[in-house]
């Protein structure tokens, strides 16, 4: 029988299946009597400190597999700490004497309510953090001291229908953890990151997972195409065997290429960027491998909370990004709001088409008091490092000066107040086609742009990139797209303005030569495709690339593009990876 999921950490396995049935405590709703509340809160301080110790054992184990991944456990340390749910839990126990653990449980499901909404992927799917420490408080609460999975006696393919970060980090010895199959998960998620990290395969969203599997049988994992194999022949073991060899191979090839700079194989520079949605220490622990911060994406700062972040809370984590990155560039995007992404503190009014609507800068228009807020925070957080400052969803050249006379206004307030700031760039995203394509226009009046090409491609395709049912009209490869590309950079080129791509397409391997050939040098990606895209571009010469780039140009449709540069990467005309 064979199943399909998504592939969301690299990797081939055959093995037997432990199929792992999580018990997660779901508190039942319980008040307390009168004199019951400080012996509740002080088991939530236990439960807190408890939960603390573990976390960091925890990092610790995982800094011996990947430093930078064992910041993952960091952050959920300071979830735990964080100031707003510290002061929600013991209010609520407090004043209203809900028992501690639906205390716990309710004000952590508030947040993740919030998280879960969303359809940016990126951000619905580190509520897998605020779902971990939750769990973690609440099985201490009920003195329950294992995850089930501490103690695997020999290596078996897990089979859940979700696993947390804490499940694997908590796995003394991981090499008994061939690969992780799961019902629900993201390819995005900490988990994913986890498993990628220590070079387990992983399949997530496999429908029916747990309907179909059973302990102890005999399963083949091929994470690269999202499949699965359940009691497979001889041949088909040993074909499996084979592919697993061949990937460890090709993963130790490419782990080697992160310390390197991203250099084309003729010598040409490659600004490589980060895309980061926080400042917590997982995603700074790159910082050592990349050029800039690609894109900042701010609006996770505002997200899963009952306030709106101060100007104060926003200098703090954008000065801790700059002084991470030093006179290196730090591209911070303007609260990117509205739309899919909600947020919990402010009510916005229900729109038919949100995607089309009040959004981004346009939110930040429609709320001058938010706006200044956040442009106040970063003039001050200007003067710890190289802040470039970006604004999203900008439809036409009104939109970037009225968003420039905006920051004029902000800069003489501080000024008057005695606040430092530097003078920073301004740039704009270039993900609506109306800005594409007046890009000349626009690059007279910004320092730089980015290509968002997710929304870009949304837009120009008029698909809803999280509608799976229009899925084949959403086309990255689409002629349109390559042409607009093409215009966007050519005019930011000729006005000498700095140009990046921080969508999905910048860290796509089939993208990547044509990117180049259009004459793209400033690529932005997440931090698990640094060292497989500069990979990448060690196989590459410029001219290759142009040859490419002008091949793609003349063909009709995506699917003919997308055969050509597979063709050409197949017969040797660039490196296949």
């Amino acid at each position: 029988m064979e199943l399909q999921g998504k592939g969301a950490a690299p990797g081939v396995a055959v093995g037997r299946v432990y199929v792992y049935n999580k018990k997660i405590s779901i508190p039942a709703e319980r008040f307390i009597s009168a004199g019951e509340e400080q012996s509740h809160l002080n088991r939530y301080l236990s439960v807190k400190e408890q939960a603390l110790e573990e976390l960091e054992k925890i990092k610790v184990s995982m800094s011996k597999v990947d430093p930078s991944k064992a910041e993952i456990f960091g952050a959920q340390k300071e979830i735990i700490e964080d100031i707003i749910i510290n002061e929600e839990i013991p209010a609520k126990i407090k004043n209203e004497r809900w028992a501690g653990d639906w205390a716990i449980y309710t004000v952590y499901e508030t947040v993740l309510s919030v998280l879960r909404k969303t359809a940016d992927s990126l951000i619905a799917e580190r509520s897998s953090d605020f779902e971990d420490v939750r769990a973690l408080l609440l099985r201490f609460w009920n003195n329950e001291t294992t995850t089930g999975l501490s103690d695997l006696a020999e290596p078996v393919i897990i089979a859940a229908e979700d696993l947390l970060p804490s499940d694997i980090g908590a796995i003394g010895d991981k090499k008994n953890i061939l690969a992780i199959l799961l019902e629900k998960g993201g390819i995005t998620s900490h988990t994913a990151i986890i498993a990628k990290s220590c070079g387990i395969p992983a399949v997530v969203c496999v429908s029916q997972l747990l309907e179909h599997v059973k302990n102890s049988q005999l399963a083949a994992v091929n994470a690269d195409e999202g499949k699965i194999i359940l009691d497979p022949d001889n041949a088909i073991v040993g074909d499996y065997n084979k592919k697993k060899e061949i990937f460890l191979n090709e993963k130790k090839e490419t782990a080697a290429f992160l310390k390197n700079d991203g250099c084309t194989a003729c010598g040409v520079k490659i600004d490589i960027g980060l895309n980061i949605s926080s400042a917590d220490a997982s995603e700074l622990g790159a910082s050592e491998y990349t050029d800039s911060v690609g894109v900042f994406r701010t609006e996770f700062i505002y997200m899963g909370r009952s306030t709106l972040p101060t100007e104060e809370e926003q200098f703090l984590i954008y000065k801790k990004t700059l002084e991470s990155y030093g006179d290196r560039p730090v591209v911070l995007r303007t609260l990117d709001i509205g739309g899919d992404k909600k947020l919990e503190s402010t009510e916005l009014p229900r729109e038919d088409n949100p995607f089309l609507g009040n959004r981004a800068l346009r939110f930040c228009f429609s709320r001058p008091d938010i706006f200044k807020t956040q442009i106040r925070a970063t003039l001050r957080a200007s003067v710890f490092g190289n802040l470039w400052l970006m604004l999203p969803m900008v439809g036409s050249l009104d939109d970037i000066r009225k968003a420039k006379e905006f920051i004029t206004l902000t800069k003489k307030e501080l000024k008057k107040e005695n606040k430092p700031f530097k003078e920073i760039k301004i740039g704009i995203m270039i993900e609506i086609p109306a800005i594409a394509y007046i890009a000349d226009l626009a690059a007279k009046e910004v320092d730089f742009a980015s290509i968002g090409s997710n929304d870009l491609i949304q837009y120009l395709c008029a698909a809803d990139r999280m509608n799976s049912a229009v899925e084949e009209y959403y086309q990255s490869f689409h002629p349109s797209m390559l042409r607009l590309i093409k215009e966007t950079i050519a005019a930011f080129d000729s006005a000498g303005k700095p140009i990046s791509i921080c969508g999905e397409m910048g860290s796509d391997p089939l993208a990547i030569p044509v990117l180049l050939g259009l004459g793209m040098r400033k690529l932005s990606m997440g931090s698990a495709s640094v060292a497989a895209v500069k990979r990448v571009l060690a196989g590459l010469t410029i001219v290759q690339c142009e040859e490419l780039a002008a091949g793609a140009l003349q063909l009709s449709t995506a699917d003919e593009i997308k055969e050509f540069l597979n063709n050409k990467c197949s017969t040797g005309h660039t490196p296949r990876h």
